[in-house]
């Protein structure tokens, strides 16, 4: 079994902002696996389906964006699930808007929901799939930038990143981490 979360925040204020990226490809990929309707789970909107013989799960938490460490940890724990069956989705101000990169593992980057799960976990040992969403204008502010609607230029960009970061989900879920790296991260570095 494979765990694949996508962060965001709660909401229809914040559902279509670049911030949600993480939901956005979550939600894509249940459709795509025809999974069932999403039900709560210790702090979590949950699915499945199986994908290739593994049985995938996603998980959108569904407190605020820094609070999302506590309900990974919790389903991790009700799955008994080891770090190398997680992969977390999340948003990313430093990358090009457009662009993916999967990664092993690593620090927090300065993504709270990141940082939060880190801290729940007690290491950094879990994938994460960024999504591009940067740069942000150098006089904005950051959180004003990563919580406003996705712009209808950005939009064409952002959704086919949205569609590569789901094949990469999916295929991190089969091939595992080096194999969906070697895959996906061309050309996003």
């Amino acid at each position: 079994m494979k765990l694949i979360v996508g962060l965001g925040n709660p909401g229809p204020r914040y559902a279509e902002t670049r911030h949600n990226a993480g939901w956005q490809v979550a939600e894509r990929l249940a459709a795509r696996l025809g999974a069932g309707p999403w039900k709560e789970k210790l702090g979590a909107a949950v699915t499945d389906a199986p994908w290739c013989g593994e049985k995938v799960v996603l998980a959108r938490p569904l407190g605020f964006m820094n609070l999302s460490g506590l309900p990974v940890r919790q389903l991790m724990d009700f799955w008994k699930l080891e770090a190398e069956r997680l992969l977390v989705i999340v948003d990313d101000l430093a990358l090009e808007a457009g662009r993916i990169r999967l990664r092993a593992d690593g620090s927090a980057g300065g993504h709270n929901g990141l940082a939060s799960i880190i801290e729940h976990l007690g290491h950094e040992r879990f994938a994460r799939l960024r999504i591009g969403i940067g740069p942000a204008p150098a006089a904005e502010d950051y959180a004003a930038f990563v919580l406003a609607a996705i712009p209808k230029a950005d939009q064409p960009r952002l959704d086919e990143a949205m569609d590569r970061a789901a094949d990469a989900a999916l295929a991190w879920a089969v091939e595992g981490t080096a194999a969906a790296m070697n895959r996906f991260n061309r050309g996003s570095d």
